[in-house]
């Protein structure tokens, strides 16, 4: 399952729009520092239209669509990787996540107190920024002094050493780990590590009810940092999260237009993630269900077919193929199989955003 934990420092929002995302977490949420002193942790149905299609289509008795679990993290403050507000030990909470939704307040208002006095986000997500880069340094250099002795004989405990320090070099001038180049066995030896500033990073700028379709010059702020970082940006309001959960779905579309945006920050924010980490969706179809499934852009059939079950990707035959949009448009398989528009794909074949796959394996 996609993973994403929210960060940030206290009161900006953080656990209002967590309760909005996931609409049966039970996060506190309070004006008040530290209000989240576990890590919640919640599950949400990615939203697609094209899964109601087919399973119509299909006559499907159920419909299963991909999840993303969201995990919500303590605020953290300035001095949280040596120990101060809660500690590092919410840091470590983070370290299994595929990417990082780091919630910045562009709202003004009197009465949510700001741990800094005034709204400042570039301010606000360099002290983010900065304590994770502080508990990675303190990670690499624990590490390294245990590859010392290994290095001698270990030619893989070198490999790893050697991209370590080219990371630290990084993290000691202010920058990440994401910005250091490596290989893909070098990627391999350090993911253990769980590295914070390894991970892909969406700025959720959080705004008021008023400005989320236009947005402010505290929003530019941040969008220019994350242009800076190749980050990606979505503008949210978790005050207006908080208010559509009480709403049925034609409310919902109606309030939001009213506002002059086309979708909620869930919706925004689920693109986004899949964006950054290229992730598309095939799904499977016929009586018994309809699903989605999330692979990464680039896999081959049988890869995709191992996102299902890894007997599936060991033997892999071919698989019948088609585009969600075509098979909707020949109404059944079987008139699609007529026409001939149902195409059988072997291995070299490179799955696509929206194909309709069924594979045919040796057990």
């Amino acid at each position: 399952m996609l993973k994403a934990g929210i960060v940030g420092l206290p009161n900006v929002g953080k656990s209002t729009l967590f309760n909005a995302l996931v609409a049966n977490a039970q996060a506190q949420a309070a004006n008040f520092p530290f209000c989240t002193i576990e890590p919640n942790v919640g599950t949400v149905a990615v939203p697609d239209e094209r899964l109601e299609q087919l399973t119509d289509l299909s006559k499907s008795k159920e419909t299963i669509p991909t999840r993303m679990e969201f995990v919500d993290i303590a605020g953290l403050v300035k001095g949280a990787s040596q120990g101060e507000g809660l500690g590092n030990k919410f840091l470590a909470n983070i370290r299994e996540v595929d990417a990082i939704v780091h919630v910045v307040r562009c709202f003004e208002d009197d009465d949510v107190i700001h741990v800094s006095g005034s709204i400042g986000p570039a301010r606000d997500a360099e002290v983010i920024n900065l304590e994770l880069g502080l508990a990675d340094l303190s990670q690499i250099e624990k590490r390294r002094e245990r590859l010392k002795k290994q290095a001698r004989t270990s030619k893989e405990a070198q490999l790893e050493d050697a991209a370590l320090e080219r990371i630290q070099e990084v993290l000691e001038q202010g920058g990440s780990a994401r910005s250091v180049e490596l290989n893909d066995e070098e990627i391999a030896l350090i993911k253990p590590l769980g590295l914070l500033t390894s991970k892909p990073i969406i700025y959720a700028t959080n705004v008021s009810e008023e400005e989320l379709a236009g947005g402010n010059g505290f929003c530019e702020e941040v969008v220019t940092l994350a242009a800076q970082e190749g980050a990606e940006t979505v503008r949210i309001s978790a005050q207006v999260e908080a208010e559509l959960i009480e709403l049925g779905d034609d409310e919902r579309q109606d309030y939001l237009q009213g506002l002059g945006v086309e979708e909620g920050g869930l919706r925004s924010l689920i693109r986004a993630t899949y964006r950054l980490l290229g992730l598309r969706t095939y799904f499977t179809t016929g009586e018994k269900e309809t699903r989605a499934w999330t692979f990464k852009a680039g896999m081959s059939a049988p890869q995709a077919a191992g996102v299902i079950h890894t007997d599936f990707e060991r033997g892999f035959i071919r698989a019948q193929t088609i585009g969600w949009e075509k098979l909707i448009d020949a109404g059944s398989i079987a008139e699609a199989r007529t026409k001939g528009w149902l195409r059988s794909e072997g291995k070299d074949y490179l799955v696509k955003e929206g194909d309709v796959m069924e594979f045919l394996f040796n057990v």
